[in-house]
């Protein structure tokens, strides 16, 4: 038997690869100083109870005190997120982050009689509040709150539900202990002579492999790991949909799914729209899986199949610095100032970059108006890795953009956009490797990682969405979720999707207990309308002259806008309209156009 290949601790990362938490906070001391100003300031709220019909200069210092008492929540939440994501294992931020998420509570429970008073506000009485010049920042504000007026309770109802939020949060908490923390994975054989423990972190990479017993070891090691869990991860994962319906119910939506939109001002037409765009594109989809047994030499392809590289041979490896000065030399398209804060905030911080023992798989980008934005990765040394690289750089400059530009108030952006900037960055970053590869095998390479990447994103999260609406109708019918419910369910639709051109695995229907996003219903879907638009996005930027520099100017000014307009609104100014089926059916004339590529250059090859 090979060595094994272990997964270093915490302290045996370099500092250079690690985020500065310290410029949040330079210690747990300095954490716990705020942590107690913060509970001693939220209780002033109570201030401002039953006083806002008092006059312009109370409701006025209303809205200024939450603006403090939510940075202030922002900052202390941020660091122990971030220190608790960095070693899962820690007692110690284990038990910081447990204790800022209650006083978060706490502290939206304070508040909770402001949406409900405000609705109580004579109209008239409000409109000339408004007419104060000090007031105009929060016009847009207002009008959000006057558009849930159907869907807000009474002040001391909607304080039984802000305090019902920790209880709340206890699937998601339970599924990530569990997860990230206390599931075991064993020992499995990577395909070098070695016997590597199976991480969340080190699945993808081997399910990449050449080596298709490699692929089927990990794949099963995976599934069996999690089938021992079933029951419990069913539990959970029931119990969050669950949550979702009470919320729906008592806020009066006709579904979760309208829940869930609303606060965007998305209408479901557009979630459906998407999913009806997708399955009519299945044929599409068929032709791609067709190709890739065909290119792999199988005679029928295996779900453990479906991530491995189509182009064979020794693929390119990417040193973290590499990493970072190809992406950046990809997104010259996006001007001189974006570049220049990329460089800096890659260089100096934003990123924690290599998997450590306990660390939280995955990656992503977070931060808060008063702190950079960071980035959490798992980096391995592969094209994928480079590619996830661009993905949270884009979401952490448009936070940059929207943080720098808009007041507070504004600042974030909504979910709904959250993937676009993220997938522009991966479009430019295909485009750039395309067009300096070396190789016909390097450019297949990138060709296969753009189809992989639609595979993934339009394919893959549509069918993810289709799920979370159907468990959601089942608890909504009176219908329960077992484990065996839930693997029916997933199932038969990866029957659906890979139809007779895969063969699935009864291990497949497990997948459901591994994905995290499904406790935060009905995000995944924007993975899928993020990418379309996107695509119609990198498309304009990549252009010429004074086509492309116009483009530049109204990207960079979608990405300045945060929430300071309503989602669909922004990307129309962009010059995307996602309420209409056309830019996921373009994005599909890309991915053809893309297939196509690849099997004319494979036969070269």
């Amino acid at each position: 038997m090979g060595k094994s290949k272990l997964i270093p601790a915490r302290e045996q990362i370099g500092a250079e690869y690690k985020w500065n938490t310290e410029a949040v906070y330079g210690s747990v001391e300095e954490w716990e100083a705020d942590f107690s100003r913060l509970k001693e300031l939220i209780p002033e709220a109570r201030q401002y109870a039953g006083k806002l019909a008092q006059g312009a200069e109370t409701f006025l210092a209303c809205l200024r005190f939450q603006e403090e008492l939510g940075r202030l929540t922002d900052k202390v939440y941020l660091y122990a997120a971030m220190k608790k994501d960095e070693d899962n294992n820690e007692s110690l931020y284990q038990s910081l982050k447990e204790r800022i998420h209650a006083l978060a509570v706490e502290a939206g429970a304070a508040f909770s009689f402001f949406v409900p008073e405000v609705l109580a506000l004579p109209g008239e009485l409000l409109d000339g509040y408004l007419q104060d010049e000090r007031l105009a920042l929060y016009r847009k504000h207002i009008a959000d709150i006057r558009r849930f007026r159907a869907h807000t309770l009474s002040a001391s109802e909607e304080q039984i539900v802000a305090l019902a939020g920790e209880m709340a949060a206890a699937p998601k908490n339970i599924f990530s202990m569990l997860n990230n923390a206390d599931m075991a994975f064993p020992q499995v054989a990577n395909g070098e002579g070695e016997q590597e423990q199976l991480s969340h972190g080190n699945y993808i990479r081997l399910m990449e492999s050449q080596k298709r017993e490699v692929r089927r070891g990990a794949f099963a090691a995976l599934y069996a790991t999690y089938g021992e869990n079933k029951n419990t991860l069913a539990a959970a994962l029931a119990a969050a949909v669950k949550k979702d319906v009470f919320f729906a119910k008592v806020r009066k939506y006709e579904s979760c799914l309208e829940a869930a939109l609303f606060d965007d001002n998305i209408s479901t037409a557009v979630y459906d729209g998407l999913i009806e765009a997708v399955r009519a594109s299945l044929p599409l989809f068929s032709r791609y899986l067709r190709m890739r047994k065909d290119a792999l030499a199988l005679d029928k392809l295996h779900m453990y199949d479906v991530y491995a590289p189509l182009v064979f041979g020794e693929k390119k490896k990417f040193p973290y610095e590499e990493a970072v000065e190809t992406v950046c030399r990809a997104l010259a398209p996006l001007g001189e100032e974006y570049l220049a804060a990329a460089r800096e905030g890659l260089k100096n911080g934003w990123v924690d970059v290599y998997e450590n023992k306990g660390k939280t798989p995955g990656a992503y980008s977070s931060g808060i108006y008063d702190s950079a934005p960071y980035i959490l990765m798992n980096y391995q040394d592969n094209l994928n890795s480079v590619f996830t690289l661009a993905h949270e750089l884009g979401h952490s400059m448009h936070s940059y953009y929207s943080w720098k530009t808009q007041p507070y108030i504004y600042a974030d952006y909504k979910i709904f956009v959250a993937e676009v900037a993220s997938t522009v960055n991966e479009i430019l970053l295909a485009d750039h490797l395309l067009r300096h590869s070396q190789s016909l095998g390097e450019k297949l390479d990138v060709i296969n990682r753009y189809l992989e990447e639609f595979r993934g994103t339009v394919f893959r999260q549509t069918m993810f969405a289709e799920f979370e609406r159907d468990i959601h109708q089942a608890v909504e019918q009176g219908g329960a979720l077992t484990a065996e419910d839930l693997s029916r369910i997933y199932y038969k639709l990866n029957e659906d999707y890979f139809g007779a051109d895969v063969c699935l695995d009864r291990e497949i229907a497990l997948e459901w207990a591994r994905i995290p996003h499904f406790y935060n219903a009905f995000y995944v879907y924007k993975y899928a309308t993020g990418f379309s638009a996107a695509q119609a996005l990198a498309g304009e930027l990549l252009k010429e002259g004074e086509e492309g520099r116009l483009a530049r100017e109204r990207y960079l000014r979608f990405l300045s806008g945060g929430g300071s307009e309503d989602p669909l609104v922004l990307l129309r100014q962009a010059g995307v309209d996602m309420e209409s089926p056309q830019p996921v059916l373009q994005a599909m004339k890309q991915f053809e156009k893309m297939l196509d590529e690849f099997e004319t250059s494979s036969v070269i090859l």
